[in-house]
């Protein structure tokens, strides 16, 4: 548990790892968090000392091991475990076994490529060995905001960072049996040492022990690289709309993410929706305030599918779900990478006759001032405005249907456009890059995306 210490408590006696905090009264002493972190899956691993001092081990036999490598591997469905790249010698790892791999080694110890701090626990769980890191919260922080955020970036932004991870992770202890947090982006980022610089280790430092709260609790800290214009409203996200995170105003239209293109031709759809057989119309049928999608409903040779938001983001690998959908001419998209442009709106409908071009026109002078109804069923590809208003729900446009235009998987591919990157709610890191640049300290950019937060510090009790 934690107690949420009021900041002006604190006073000169300093942060709370090294020091005593009074408040009503009392002395309690300060105890950082362990932080166990998933950082490998594998069925096979290799571990190695950095320099001259050996990796300690326990957990092969009843004394502590002394090695410069350790390998586990595979090998007629039972797991082995090999010392000092010793090839003709290998010991069985019982199923229900733990090792323990730690070192007297600031720089840390090697798994795969990658460094880390602290220790480094084994465990056979589902067929796979999963390697746990144990290591205390600021340390493992470091590393976080180098693996969430550039060095080079303010120090406004840095700060912003590692007090949003911080809370985070608090958040995260004890979810879980085995590890209270992963190492990817389905938490946040941490990649080991290499990730650590002198100004990382400075924003986290400075901020040691601040974390979020909103009536008197932490709050649910979470981030991501870039909204597009708005960060969206936890409700419309997930399953409970948080108090402190609504949709506010961003400031990455410096992204390189604030506007992109992706595209798709019929065998790359046929894969992505492998239940329709591909992908003949694909229907807008619900979007949020700030014109995320929620709800798709997508139309192919075998059948229909309706998907949410986040389920089509997954599989055509979008960066978000602020997206429309247009056609384009069809070409070979594995031939080439670099996605292009279209011309305009309906770039890629040459083949439609002159007749139905020229209504085409008339109805493109007309502005989208049609009746446009979700519910009606045109097998027409739907293209979504995306304006930028809140909270006015952006209008779903679609295709007259009295055009006969082509079907989408005999001669077009799809194309995506799409605004911002990640699932648009709490802290925009680029927003957070904005607002630094403009001058705002880390409290300014923490309350413009975190509603109603108050910044406090925080101790074990």
């Amino acid at each position: 548990m934690f107690r949420l210490i009021p900041q002006n408590h604190w006073g000169v006696l300093g942060s709370f790892l090294i020091g005593a905090v009074l408040s009503c009264g009392e002395l309690h002493a300060v105890q950082e968090p362990v932080m166990r972190v998933l950082v490998m899956e594998s069925k096979q691993l290799r571990f190695r000392a950095d320099g001259d001092k050996p990796l300690l081990v326990k957990g092969i036999s009843g004394n502590q091991l002394r090695v410069s490598t350790l390998k586990i591997r595979q090998k007629n469905n039972q797991f082995q475990i090999g010392l000092n790249d010793r090839s003709n010698r290998w010991f069985g790892f019982p199923v229900k076994a733990m090792l323990n791999i730690s070192s007297r080694d600031s720089r840390g110890i090697w798994l795969g490529k990658r460094r880390y701090r602290g220790e480094l626990r084994v465990y056979v769980r589902d067929g796979q060995l999963k390697v746990v890191n144990h290591l205390g919260l600021e340390k493992y922080l470091v590393s976080v905001v180098g693996s969430e955020m550039p060095k080079s970036w303010p120090m406004a932004a840095l700060k912003a960072q590692a007090i949003a991870a911080r809370t985070y992770a608090l958040q995260q202890l004890g979810k879980k049996s085995l590890y209270d947090i992963s190492s990817t982006e389905a938490n946040q980022v941490y990649l080991g040492v290499e990730s650590e610089t002198k100004n990382i280790r400075k924003a986290v430092l400075a901020t040691r022990s601040l974390v979020l709260t909103h009536k008197g609790k932490l709050i649910d800290a979470v981030f991501h690289s870039s909204s597009g214009g708005f960060t969206e409203a936890s409700g419309a996200v997930w399953k409970r709309q948080m108090p402190y995170l609504v949709s506010v105003p961003d400031h990455d239209q410096h992204s390189p993410t604030y506007k992109w293109v992706k595209e798709y031709d019929p065998t790359q759809l046929e894969a992505a929706f492998f239940e329709t057989g591909g992908l003949k119309s694909i229907k807008v049928l619900r979007v949020s305030d700030t014109g995320r999608i929620l709800t798709v409903r997508v139309d192919g040779p075998q059948g229909r599918l309706e998907l949410t938001g986040k389920e089509l983001r997954r599989r055509l690998k979008l960066k978000s779900t602020l997206a429309s959908f247009h056609m384009t001419p069809y070409q070979d998209m594995s031939k080439r990478e670099n996605m292009r442009r279209p011309s305009s709106l309906f770039s890629g409908r040459l083949s439609v006759s002159k007749k139905d071009q020229l209504s085409l026109r008339k109805w493109s002078l007309k502005q989208l001032s049609f009746d446009s109804s979700p519910e009606k069923d045109f097998p027409l590809i739907a293209i979504n405005s995306l304006p930028r208003t809140i909270p006015k729900p952006p209008p779903i446009f679609e295709l007259p249907p009295h055009l006969p235009l082509p079907s989408i998987y005999k001669k077009y591919n799809l194309l995506v456009k799409g605004s911002g990157a990640g699932h648009g709610v709490g802290m925009s890191q680029w927003g957070a890059h904005g607002l630094a640049e403009k001058g705002a300290d880390f409290r300014r950019i923490l309350n413009h995306y975190y509603t109603g937060v108050v910044i406090k510090r925080y101790s074990a009790t």
